[in-house]
């Protein structure tokens, strides 16, 4: 069976009248995607941005007829932006099986593993994250995780007590608590974040007193031996006098989220509270360590 796509290129001030379009035409489905390579960082809970042009894809079900639809929808469009318009058959097939064909274990570092659960570890004696994806961000594939995790299995928590500050879908809390650490207060703005925290901590056989799950407005104030944080170089710059606070003399901080262009504020907004290490670079991202003076 033959599902029938149109595409086409919109404005951000175009989406919403193409997208009503769309679904008055009878569209199943209306996806959005960036037409250009236009960055867009993890949102602000109950924020949705938009990149400046976008490809509008609406999906319409197997029985319609392709050429109507075709003529319906660029005749209700301005002739410049129906010149845009693409049309495509989109064969069926075992959608569940197609989406786990994207996702394969991810070796992170020597002796780590992220590995979705209808996977098997390529590694059966490494430190293994059963990790599906979700909503929340961070699978592991991400640069800015990618090095968290190259950090925390060079330089193993074991036996110390961990902020997971900005914690997602709590890949690097769990990476922590499996590579040794005693404890981890696990912390994000989101609850649908710290949802999905919580249901990947029980997939992977982590309880309750072992990981707190919490906000940063009713997290514990006693300062800890590692704080990471994986958010924006905004906020990073904003709490550094907080996440000084939050680290034991000696103690650590790891840093990442941070874009190249944005390392020099990072190290100006923490070099008087910590001995800055080199910063580690991936792509176009860096992660940055220091100790607590």
């Amino acid at each position: 069976m033959t599902w029938w796509q149109f595409s086409l290129n919109c404005q951000a001030s175009e989406l919403e009248h193409i997208e009503d379009l769309m679904l008055e035409l009878g569209a199943l489905s209306i996806s959005i995607g960036d037409a250009g390579d236009e960055p867009i960082y993890e949102p602000l809970p109950g924020t949705t941005p938009l990149w400046q042009e976008s490809v509008l894809t609406a999906t319409f079900a197997a029985e319609a007829d392709p050429e109507t639809l075709y003529q319906q929808i660029s005749g209700a469009l301005p002739d410049q932006k129906a010149a845009s318009l693409r049309q495509h058959g989109l064969q069926d097939q075992d959608w569940e099986q197609a989406y786990k064909q994207h996702f394969k274990p991810i070796h992170c570092a020597p002796g780590l593993w992220i590995v979705p659960s209808w996977s098997e570890p390529p590694d059966p004696e490494a430190t293994v994250i059963e990790l599906d994806p979700g909503l929340a961000f961070g699978t592991g594939s991400h640069p800015t995780t990618a090095l968290c995790l190259a950090w925390l299995a060079a330089n193993k928590p074991a036996g110390i007590r961990v902020i997971d500050y900005g914690c997602g879908s709590g890949i690097l809390t769990i990476a922590a608590i499996k590579l040794g650490a005693s404890q981890v207060c696990a912390v994000d703005i989101d609850a649908q974040a710290l949802s999905a925290c919580e249901a990947n901590l029980e997939a992977n056989h982590i309880g309750a007193d072992q990981v707190l799950v919490t906000t940063p407005e009713t997290m514990p104030s006693d300062p800890v031996e590692l704080l990471i944080a994986k958010i924006l170089a905004g906020p990073l710059v904003e709490l550094a006098p907080r996440f000084a606070s939050l680290v034991k003399p000696g103690g650590q901080i790891l840093l990442s989220g941070i874009l190249k262009s944005q390392l020099e504020d990072i190290q100006l907004a923490y070099q008087s509270r910590f001995q800055l290490a080199a910063a580690s670079c991936r792509e176009d991202w860096v992660c940055i360590s220091g100790k607590r003076i």
